[in-house]
């Protein structure tokens, strides 16, 4: 009877040493298998692992893409335009010894402050690359540019047994500092777009003018031209038959020319003529008797 708590406190220790050798490997997870600070295996498979209990202890990373995000970083592409630009990457841990050895016991934090080094100095190198503008970085061909920074983060990141997936710039905006000088800047350029408009449009409409002028004139010398041609052939008929008639019957005509000039000099009410009554303009006046 004496021997069963020994036997029993036996068992419970065999059972400790058995659950403490004993570690489960996640699809999600890679796991290293350390002694002394020695890398002694890699699990890279899910289901049961074994180690040896207290001397082993078992590190566990993500197998799963993983998100960084840089902080705001300042570039100056080749036109001297300064940019604020942020990114966010997506990664992968592909060599756990490698990583475990980069990082050493600085764990996640290090790797990824490892990692936003790399990115933040590839983004400079490739923004700041020449022949890259902010207008090329503000542009669809900032595709181009976020691939060139992915390859080129990837190959500096294999050091760290890291795979960059993808690299993709969220923002990009001008520093707080540069916006008002910015924004003045392009308000006289859009001012300078605008008078240049309003002096196009304004010689435009001087020319319009000066058709527009130039037609009336030529219309109006036309016109005045008909019209002269129009008067002048009038007064030749008028003046044919005028001849026609005085040829016909000079002395009607003699007659009607007298009437029309008594109708003229004496029509109106205050109209005052001192002439002699010898004179020709009176003849047709005369009764037949020359009172």
């Amino acid at each position: 009877m004496n021997k069963l708590p020994f036997i029993f406190i036996g068992l419970i220790v065999v059972v400790v040493v058995l659950l403490s050798s004993v570690f489960i490997v996640d699809e999600r997870q890679k796991a290293l298998v350390i002694q002394f600070g020695q890398i002694k295996a890699v699990k890279e498979e899910p289901g049961l692992a074994f180690k040896i209990p207290v001397i082993q202890n078992v590190e566990y990373y993500d197998d799963r893409i993983l998100s960084l995000e840089t902080a705001e970083t300042e570039v100056t592409p080749s036109d001297d335009r300064r940019l604020v630009v942020d990114a966010f990457a997506r990664y992968r841990i592909v060599d756990v010894v490698k990583f475990k050895r980069a990082v050493s016991t600085g764990g996640m934090r290090k790797a990824e402050s490892d990692l936003e080094g790399i990115l933040i100095d590839r983004i400079r190198a490739v923004l700041g690359a020449d022949g890259v503008t902010s207008n090329t970085i503000l542009s669809s061909e900032r595709t181009v540019l976020m691939d060139q920074i992915t390859e080129q983060a990837d190959a500096r990141a294999d050091q760290l047994g890291v795979d960059i997936l993808d690299v993709r710039l969220k923002q990009t905006n001008l520093p707080e500092k540069n916006l008002d000088a910015t924004f003045a800047r392009m308000r006289a350029e859009r001012e300078r777009e605008a008078a240049d408009e309003r002096a196009r449009g304004e010689e435009a409409a001087q020319r319009v003018r000066a058709q527009a002028d130039r037609t009336v004139v030529e219309l109006e010398s036309a016109a005045r031209r008909q019209a002269e041609i129009a008067r002048g052939e009038a007064d030749a008929e008028r003046n044919r038959i005028f001849a026609d008639a005085f040829g016909a019957d000079p002395e009607f005509f003699e007659f009607y020319r007298s009437l029309n000039a008594y109708r003229v000099g004496l029509g109106g009410d205050t109209t005052t003529m001192v002439i002699s009554p010898d004179s020709e303009f009176f003849d047709y006046l005369k009764s037949s008797t020359g009172k």
